[in-house]
């Protein structure tokens, strides 16, 4: 059986070694410097399983890159699309270009593949397609996955949420199960409507479950109060659980965001109040934040790191850079420290330095501003504002 998985990112790549594991798998991408280093056994994204998986799926041969679409798509049985889908904030919806063109491309060069979405899209998008093309075998299988630990959630699944319930559903489904590295997995059928909810309304508690520990802290710091005291005593409450309870500086990112914001938009001919309200707390707190830092008066601020998370090379959308916009609109100076930029090459960050050197950012910030504390700032902690309280990204 063949198998291809067009976009490389973190759901195409994890979603490649997890099948590259029992059966043959192509990738296809735009990038041409990806397909190299896929094809050479070098990762082109920060994933300590997905390395190695790629290396032994190279020394295997069930792993092949390309460029060309006609060789991917000829001869599939499947074709899993994972192309971005980023939020429209003119439409207000996600945008699927690149999903429709490879639907359309497949209808051209292989109608019998099955398609399988994992791309997150709007409620109705799969729908849509499948009456589009009036093809069946158009299946959403959304994925619930981690940066920095993306192979890894595909190996321990949490569920399989597949929006069809065809043979050929039925038959991927199996093929996802065999391919993960725990027994006896949650398998649910449902709608493709329902699967595209799942995975909003899943991706939307998470940020709701950030924005309440955040506005908790808030309230907390605000009031002098011990903001890790108050979590744990209401953590230990088993309905609420001591877990996924660090305050931040805003739940950021390439899903929570704009998962977010296309729940809302698929909202907007059904009263609500406390899904809207999740976008608005996630500003707010964010607005907290940098005024938190401007009080103190510094004349230059640090940023320690624009990634997300510890295990993570992606700064896409991360919360830190709202911080940034609204310190840097006081006028105040900002500083950089972020070695992917400066490995790069890159020594600007939205015109603002980036420093090569640890130590002379270390000595030039009065504040360094860090989402997550690390033992790297342990000789300066006396200038360091974060609101990590349990050394944990979640």
């Amino acid at each position: 059986m063949k198998i291809t998985v067009v976009g490389t990112g973190y759901v195409g790549l994890s979603a490649s070694m997890l099948l590259s594991q029992k059966y043959n798998v192509t990738a296809l991408d735009i990038d041409p410097e990806k397909i190299n280093m896929l094809n050479k056994g070098i990762s082109p994204i920060k994933d300590k399983d997905i390395e190695h998986y790629l290396l032994l799926a190279k020394e295997n041969s069930n792993f092949y890159a390309t460029l060309d679409k006609n060789e991917a798509y000829e001869g599939a049985d499947y074709i899993v699309l994972a192309t971005p889908t980023d939020f429209n904030s003119e439409t207000n919806f996600f945008n699927t270009d690149s999903l429709e063109q490879v639907a359309k491309d497949i209808a051209e060069i292989n109608p019998n593949a099955s398609i399988i979405i994992k791309s997150t899209v709007p409620i109705g998008f799969t729908r849509g397609i499948k009456k589009k093309y009036s093809k069946k075998d158009i299946i959403f299988c959304p994925e619930f996955i981690r940066e920095g630990n993306a192979l890894k959630d595909n190996l321990f699944p949490s569920r399989i949420i597949i929006g069809d319930n065809s043979k050929k559903a039925e038959k991927f489904a199996k093929i996802l199960s065999e391919c993960a590295h725990i027994n006896d997995v949650e398998v649910l059928f449902t709608s493709p409507d329902e699967a595209e909810a799942i995975k909003l309304f899943s991706n939307s508690f998470l940020a709701m479950r950030v924005s309440y520990f955040n506005e908790l802290d808030s309230f907390a710091e605000a009031n002098n109060l011990d903001s890790k005291k108050i979590i744990k005593g209401v953590g230990l409450d088993p309905r609420i659980g001591l877990h996924y309870n660090n305050p931040s500086f805003g739940y950021g990112g390439y899903c929570l965001p704009k998962d977010t914001k296309q729940l809302i938009a698929n909202y907007q001919d059904v009263p609500n109040d406390l899904i809207s309200a999740i976008d608005k707390s996630n500003s707010a707190r964010k607005d907290f934040v940098a005024n938190s830092i401007i009080k103190k008066n510094p004349k230059t601020v640090g940023i320690y790191r624009l990634i997300m998370k510890s295990n993570s090379d992606n700064y896409r959308a991360s919360s830190i850079i709202g911080i940034i916009n609204r310190i840097k609109e006081e006028g105040i100076n900002l500083i950089i420290y972020e070695p992917l930029l400066f490995k790069n090459k890159e020594y600007k960050f939205m015109d603002i330095d980036v420093i090569g050197s640890f130590q002379n950012f270390k000595e030039s910030s009065d504040i360094i501003v860090t989402n997550r504390m690390v033992n790297d700032l342990e000789d300066c902690s006396h200038k360091v504002y974060t609101r990590d309280l349990f050394n944990s990204d979640y």
